[in-house]
């Protein structure tokens, strides 16, 4: 690994991984959002050769005015910034890994270890049938369970397949780092990346638990955006927008219970969790 030319200030780790765990690419661009905003920069990378089928997730060429560009092969970057506030954040981002899952979380969990970074926090998005016009749900597991509680994370019940995301959550939580896996759902009709809506989504449960304020940059206009133009496009068949009356009608109904007054008090805290500096 690069040399560090300073120790680092409590450091959390913030990791987004492209491809499965990845629907309209919500957590990587999370992730990238946060690189660009504190000015990250490189501190090293995962040797590609041992966990990437080529064939699979294939280096990139670039020809310009005839001339080729060095390739541009698969790998996971790690980058730190530091807070205006003096802490550092840790920024994994990659494609999924192909093969070698357990030896590629162990190598995570060794800089990780090295960085001495004590909290981890992995972010994913998938499709669900959630509607574009209501908050984007944000589900996730926390490691201790009492992480998640006390931030009013809404644990999620899952039995099945999962991805590098839960290898690694799973590898950080067992070494005795706190580990949160956070998940944005995407509405599955309009799954076409990006979706700064979801993005967002997920940057506001960063702040939490990452215990950080997040420069949002454009994201907030960019979202507005997103969504009145899927208003448009749902407008222009019945069939469809229909179907999203119908997943509005069926998420209100579900969220019925949850709108006490306990329940708002909880959010309104959030919110202002990392809003009184405004």
């Amino acid at each position: 690994m690069t040399k560090l030319t300073r120790e680092l200030v409590d450091p959390v780790l913030v990791a987004a991984f492209e491809g499965w765990n990845d629907a309209g690419e919500a957590a990587s661009l999370a992730v990238e959002h946060l690189a660009r905003e504190w000015d990250a920069h490189e501190l090293c990378s995962l040797t590609p050769d041992d966990y990437y089928d080529f064939q699979v997730t294939r280096p990139r060429l670039t020809v310009v005015d005839g001339q080729v560009g060095p390739l541009e092969w698969p790998t996971t970057s790690v980058r730190v910034a530091r807070m205006p506030g003096g802490r550092d954040v840790v920024l994994v981002t990659g494609p999924e890994p192909n093969m070698r899952w357990r030896s590629y979380a162990a190598d995570l969990l060794s800089i990780a270890r090295e960085l001495g970074v004590r909290r981890a926090v992995m972010l994913g998005s998938l499709l669900a049938d959630a509607p574009h016009t209501r908050p984007i749900p944000v589900t996730g597991m926390a490691s201790p369970r009492e992480l998640g509680a006390g931030m009013g994370l809404e644990p999620t019940t899952y039995s099945g397949p999962t991805g590098i995301v839960g290898v690694v959550h799973e590898a950080f939580s067992d070494a005795g780092i706190e580990a949160v896996s956070l998940w944005a759902a995407i509405p599955h009709y309009v799954a076409q990346p990006p979706c700064p809506k979801a993005t967002l989504a997920l940057l506001a449960w960063v702040e939490d638990f990452a215990d950080v304020k997040v420069p949002l940059g454009s994201l907030p206009e960019d979202a507005v955006s997103w969504e009145a133009g899927v208003n448009d496009l749902t407008a222009e068949d019945e069939e469809i927008a229909a179907y999203v009356r119908g997943l509005e009608e069926a998420k209100d109904t579900a969220d019925l219970p949850e709108a006490s007054g306990d329940a708002i008090a909880r959010e309104f805290e959030r919110y202002l969790r990392h809003r009184d500096d405004d």
